[in-house]
This record gives structure tokens, sequence and C-alpha cells, in this order.
């Protein structure tokens, strides 16, 4: 291994420039994966900075950074049924439901560290589960964010097509009817109805198409584009160009399409009172009985306490695996050993946060973890200054309340894609490998990720046991 790419020492003026940056560079996320939860774009902002501030405490890996991702979002509205329950309920009631189910996630990742799944999960899952997984819900991400992008109100213009639609309509009674499985096709369901977005662009908003196609090819070539006119982008500069051009882009030609919206003010008296009322946090805790017990949050896994603890507790396994690849990569890379019952505990005390504060279940994020390392990181004080900016930046916030909603959704879809059209991890397994890393991408992507991931790792561990059982007789 190089200097180079040893572990750097402390430096606390590099830390404080790195998670300044990295405040910056994240935003743009925090509001796009607000989208992929499915509650209001503003929550994203409003909720991050507690869960990372605990997190900076806990963690024994100075790079890692966490947060809502691609990943929990989706499997947190999966898990919820959001989409329904947001019908029914409104986006008041799902924001507490999906606090609510943060607390349960955190708790089960508590008690799972205390059981040491931790290493388990560090250990024994097989490969082809993993690179299936991570496939299915890289896939499902774009199937997430595609509406976004291209029809008018997104999600909202989707549900109508599908009720308007013969053919959709039709096609998804069919599914839905499909014995065992279509109870659980919720995925296939999604799929298709991408399927026919993308077939019929006459239903697609030209200025919405435009937006999220220009910007998804820009920040996808961004390093090519840039080193045309002689500049070396650093590293969240494309994303910040997008997110200030496509806003203002926004405000000078009236767009009429779906934007992160209004940001509600906040209240110079309420928050977290420091310093003898000195100084006010801006930061708001939930009531967490009233989370536990009034949301609704046992109804939605049939009023059954074992059911929601069982799903939590997949999530949050789920969620540590993301950790356990990052963690893996920058100790092969920079040499940083790491405790996987520490970062299990570190999950699990950024999910209680998360949930009293508002926040989706939060994971380590692969993508800012890389921009902490390569903007100077040298310890958790750049993830403290980074949440810091987040809660103390919170009244300024309200300058993306024009950002339009497709931008947002091609920076999503623009890091992900890649691996989605080359998934060559799948591709060089053979034999057994192969199709268990199929079966578990496809099962995440047209089921669930819940379901993908533990029918996959069944199917893995009851394959290895009848094949050793063959060779030895």
């Amino acid at each position: 291994m190089s200097s180079s790419a040893k572990m750097p020492k402390r430096n606390p003026i590099s830390d404080v420039i790195s998670g300044m940056v990295m405040a910056m560079t994240s935003v743009p996320q925090l509001i796009a994966y607000a989208e992929l939860v499915g509650y209001a774009s503003y929550r994203g902002l409003t909720t991050a900075g507690p869960s990372l501030a605990a997190f900076s405490f806990f963690t024994g890996v100075p790079f890692l950074n966490t947060g809502v991702t691609s990943l929990t979002a989706v499997m947190a509205k999966s898990d919820l049924g959001g989409d329904a329950f947001l019908a029914e309920q409104g986006e008041e009631a799902y924001a507490k439901l999906v606090a609510a189910y943060s607390l349960v996630v955190g708790l089960t990742s508590l008690l799972l560290a205390l059981a040491g799944v931790g290493g388990i999960a560090q250990n024994l899952v097989p490969k082809p589960v993993q690179a299936g997984f991570k496939w299915g819900c890289a896939a499902n991400v774009i199937v997430s964010a595609f509406p976004t992008g291209v029809l008018i109100n997104g999600s909202s213009t989707l549900k109508g097509l599908a009720q308007s639609a013969g053919i959709l309509r039709s096609t998804i009674s069919i599914i839905k009817g499909i014995p065992v499985v279509g109870a659980m096709a919720n995925g296939a369901v999604n799929v298709f109805k991408v399927l026919y977005t993308i077939v019929s662009p006459f239903e697609w908003y030209p200025l919405s198409a435009a937006i999220f196609f220009g910007s998804t090819y820009f920040v996808m070539n961004s390093k090519s584009i840039m080193a045309k006119v002689g500049i070396t982008p650093s590293p969240g500069a494309d994303v910040i160009f997008v997110t200030i051009y496509t806003t203002v882009l926004s405000i000078a030609f009236g767009y009429d399409g779906g934007v992160v919206g209004k940001i509600p003010s906040i209240d110079a008296d309420s928050g977290i009172s420091l310093f003898g009322g000195k100084f006010i946090l801006p930061v708001t805790p939930l009531n967490i009985k009233d989370l536990l017990f009034d949301s609704g949050l046992v109804e939605q896994f049939g009023g059954s306490w074992l059911s929601l603890l069982i799903t939590a507790s997949i999530n949050s396994v789920i969620s540590f695996l993301s950790t356990v690849g990052i963690c893996l990569t920058f100790e092969a890379e920079n040499g940083h050993a790491w405790s996987a019952t520490r970062e299990l505990n570190a999950q699990g005390v950024a999910c209680l946060v998360a949930g009293a504060t508002g926040s989706a279940p939060v994971g380590a994020s692969l993508s800012r973890s890389l921009v902490a390392r390569m903007t100077g990181t040298t310890s958790s004080l750049a993830a403290l200054v980074t949440a810091a900016c987040w809660m103390l930046l919170l009244p300024f916030m309200s300058v993306m309340s024009d950002t339009p909603k497709c931008a947002l959704s091609a920076i999503i879809v623009s890091a992900v894609i890649r691996g989605v059209a080359k998934p060559k991890q799948l591709m060089a397994f053979q034999g057994i490998d192969f199709f268990i890393g199929w079966y578990t991408a496809m099962a995440t992507l047209l089921l669930s990720p819940t379901v993908g991931f533990g029918t996959g790792a069944v199917l893995a561990v009851g394959i290895r046991l009848v094949t050793k059982k063959s060779k030895k007789d």
C-alpha cells in the first residue's frame, strides 16, 4: 500500500473544510431521497442533521457518512406500503409513520449488534445475494425516479394514468391477481407503470423531460464536458451546478412542473435550548410514545408486533450490508481497521435519533463517504460539522423552493444507471451463483427489497446444503 493510500493524520482544519463542502454538495441528495421515501421534499433538509451528528460520536470510521440513502428510502417505502398509506392518510400521517419505523429499525439494530449479528453479516452473507440485492435496489431507484423525471407531477400524474389507461389498469389487476405472489408484487406493478411511461412519450411534460435527460447526461459526463473547457471539477461540483442552473431556469421561465415547494419557516424560539437559552438549536424532537402507538405503525404489519420486528430486523441487516461494503473498501484502500459491532451500534443510534426527529431510517452512504475521503476528511469531526451546517443553515434553505424535482431525480438516476445497465459483478458469476444472484436481483426488483434479500439468502443456503450433501453421497 502506498503512503498516499494510508489514513491521514488528524487535521481539525481539514475536517472543518471537508464537512462544509459535504454539507453543500449533499443538499440535493437530501431533497431527492426524501422524494424516494415519499414524504415532502423539504423534510430531507429539516431532518438530516441530528442523526448524522449522533452517528459521528459512535462511528469508528472517519470517512463514513450516514443519512437517508436510496436503499433506506426504497426499503422504508416498500416495507410500509407507502403509496397506499399516502393515498389514504396523507403526507403528514405518512411522515409520522416513517419516523416511527425509524425508531423500530434503530432498536432492532442495537439488539442485533448485541447478539453479534454485525460479524455474521460481514462474513456469512453469500456474495451473489449481496450483488443481486444491490442491483435490484439500484433498479428500484430508477423505477421510483423516472416518473418524477418526465411527468409533470411525477407519481401523482402516474397514479392518474394507472386509473385512466385501460391497458395499464388491466395489467396491474392481472399482476395483483397472481396466486400467492400477486399480493407481494408491488415492485412488478411499479416496473410495469414505468415501462408504460417509457413507451408513452406523449404523456411526458416536455420541459421536465428535457431537464431530466439533460441533467442526467451532464452529471454522468461532467468530467469530460468540463475538461473540454480546461476545468477540473471538484467532487460534487456537477451536482451543485445542476441544482443551481435548474433552479434559476425554474424561476426565470415560471416552471409549472413539480418543484421542492415551500420549506416551512422555523420559529426562532422553537427547538432545543442550549447554554441556558442563549442558543436555540432548530431541531424539534417528536413524542416517542405517540409515534410508536398512535401512528398506525403496527397496523401496517397486520397488527403484529412480531411481524414489525422481523421486517425491521431484516431492514437493519440489509442496510448494514452497505456499511460493510463501504468499510471493507476503506480497509483495503486506507488500511483502516473497523469493528462491525461498533458500526451496527452506530447505525442503531443514528436511526433512533432519526426517528425522534422525523426522519426515515438512515444508513451509510457510499457516495457521500467517498466524497468525504476525497475532500480531506481525517476524523468524524467532519461529519459533525456537516450535521451542524445542515441544522444551523435551515433558515436559508428556502432558496431551493423552486428547484425542479425532475432535476433531483436526474441526480439520483445518474448515480446508479451505469451499474444497472452493466451489472459486471452479477454477470461474472457462473453456474449456481449466477442463478442465485439474478434470482435475488429480480425478486428485489419485482417483489420488494426485504423479500428479495430474505428469499435469496434462504435459496443460497439451501442450494449449498444440498450441494454439500450430494458431494458426500
